[in-house]
């Protein structure tokens, strides 16, 4: 991706997380980026192609990553340690994608949900079979379960990001070490 596209998609992705996908003309987004409406073409097909390329680049890094954290570990409770890392720098530095995901899921074309949701289903199960080897006792639902709401205590933070982003850090690695077990 060129840093231009990339500008545009950071750019985008604030105005989608403050105003709603629908509240936000290519007028204004083309504006917000130095460029006339219209120019974005150049870039992207159309909004919703952006929408799309946002949300399923972030779910590709997610996945990237988290795969790669896990491949460095050298057990289950580092891996687990890495993975919490990974998603609190990712929570903290993409607040907007965070709020993007949540609240414009509904506005993705078809093949980019479902990209996206099987892209999300992986990233889970790298979660969850770090978590089963760590508790050996723990069902595959109810490792799944513990990944879905450690990603939601995780993915509070551009809801309950009152503190500056350092001690943000360390109390969300501290809840969810305590979450996992891990403290």
């Amino acid at each position: 991706m060129t840093p231009r596209r990339q500008q545009i998609l950071d750019i985008a992705a604030d105005l989608f997380a403050a105003r709603g996908f629908h509240g936000v003309s290519v007028a204004e987004l083309g504006a917000a980026c130095g460029i006339s409406g219209p120019a974005l073409y150049k870039h992207f097909e159309s909004k919703d192609a952006m929408l799309a390329e946002m949300l399923v680049t972030i779910s590709e890094t997610l996945l990237a990553e988290g795969r790669s954290r896990v491949a460095q570990a050298e057990g289950p409770r580092e891996a687990l340690e890495a993975l919490v890392e990974w998603h609190i720098e990712f929570a903290i530095a993409h607040r907007s994608l965070i709020v993007v995901q949540d609240r414009d899921w509904s506005s993705l074309p078809d093949q980019a949900r479902e990209r996206v949701r099987a892209l999300q289903r992986a990233y889970v199960d790298v979660w969850a079979t770090q978590v089963r080897r760590f508790d050996t006792s723990l069902s595959p639902e109810a490792s799944r379960t513990r990944a879905h709401v450690l990603f939601g205590l995780l993915n509070s933070t551009p809801h309950s990001g009152r503190l500056p982003d350092t001690q943000m850090h360390d109390v969300l690695r501290d809840m969810a070490h305590g979450a996992l077990g891990l403290a």
